[in-house]
C-alpha cells in the first residue's frame, strides 16, 4: 500500500496525541500536526496530504472556514476531510458537510471506527475512476445496465430511487445531508423536499430488505449514510 499522509488539525494535544497513535498503529506512519486552523491551512497548502482530521472547535480561523477555504481552492478540493467534533449541535455538522466535508465523528471517538472511516475514504478515492459496476457489502450496482442485486437477487428501483442508491453506494461511509442528495441527483433550484427524500430512503430500505435495514444508517438532524459492513457498529 503506497504511504499515505494524514494531517491532524486539532487544538487539544492529548486529541492529536492520541489521533496520532491510533493512526500509526494502523500502518500510518506519514503524519502531520497543527494546534489551529492557520497552520493547519499552510500545512494542507504546502504538502497536499491525502486525508484530513479537522476539529471544528479552532482557535483563531475555526474549524468550518478552514473547510470552506480548502474545498475552495483547486489545490485541496479534492482532499477528503473527516470533521472532529464534540459538540451536540448539529446545525455545524450540516453546514460541514455542505461545504464538502467527506464525513464526521464525534469525540470522544471509537479508535476502530475512526481507522475504518479513513480506509473507506481512501478506497473510494481508488475507485472514483473505476467501472461502472459498484460493490458494497453484497450490493451490486451497475450504472451502465441500471441494475442492482443483493446477494445475486436482481432488486427492481425507480429512477430517483436507484439516483440516490447510487450516491450512496459511491461513497461508503460518508453522511449526505438532505440537501445535498437532492442537489446531487437533481441538480441546484430542483422543487424537491426534505421530506421527499425521506420518503425514497424508505422505499429503498423496504425493497432491499435486511441489507437496505443494516446498511442504510439515518443520522437525526443530518440525513443519510450508506454504512459498509466494516464499520457497522
Amino acid at each position: 500500500m503506497p504511504q499515505k499522509t494524514i494531517l491532524i488539525i486539532d487544538d487539544e494535544e492529548p486529541i492529536r496525541v492520541l489521533l496520532k497513535l491510533t493512526l500509526q498503529s494502523a500502518g500510518y506512519d506519514s503524519v502531520l500536526e497543527a494546534s489551529n486552523g492557520e497552520d493547519g491551512l499552510a500545512l494542507a497548502m504546502r504538502y497536499k496530504p491525502d486525508l484530513i482530521l479537522l476539529d471544528l472547535m479552532l482557535p483563531g480561523m475555526d474549524g468550518l472556514s478552514v473547510c470552506r477555504r480548502l474545498k475552495s481552492s483547486p489545490d485541496t478540493q479534492m482532499i477528503p476531510i473527516i470533521m472532529l467534533t464534540a459538540k451536540s449541535d448539529e446545525s455545524d455538522i450540516v453546514i460541514g458537510l455542505e461545504m464538502g466535508a467527506n464525513d464526521y465523528i464525534t469525540k470522544p471517538f471509537n479508535r476502530k471506527v475512526l481507522t475504518a472511516r479513513i480506509r473507506t475514504q481512501f478506497r473510494i478515492a481508488e475507485q472514483q475512476d473505476q467501472s461502472q459496476v459498484l460493490q458494497v457489502s453484497g450490493l451490486t450496482l451497475n450504472k451502465e445496465q441500471h441494475r442492482v442485486s443483493v446477494s445475486g437477487e436482481t432488486i427492481a428501483l425507480t429512477f430517483s430511487e436507484f439516483e440516490i442508491l447510487e450516491l450512496l453506494s459511491a461513497h461508503p461511509g460518508r453522511a449526505f445531508t438532505r440537501g445535498q442528495i437532492i442537489r446531487r441527483i437533481k441538480g441546484e433550484d430542483y422543487p424537491v423536499t426534505d421530506r421527499a427524500v425521506d420518503v425514497q430512503i424508505v422505499n429503498l430500505r423496504r425493497k432491499l430488505g435486511e441489507w437496505g435495514t443494516a446498511h442504510i444508517e439515518t443520522i437525526r438532524g443530518i440525513g443519510y449514510r450508506l454504512t459498509p459492513e466494516e464499520i457497522v457498529r
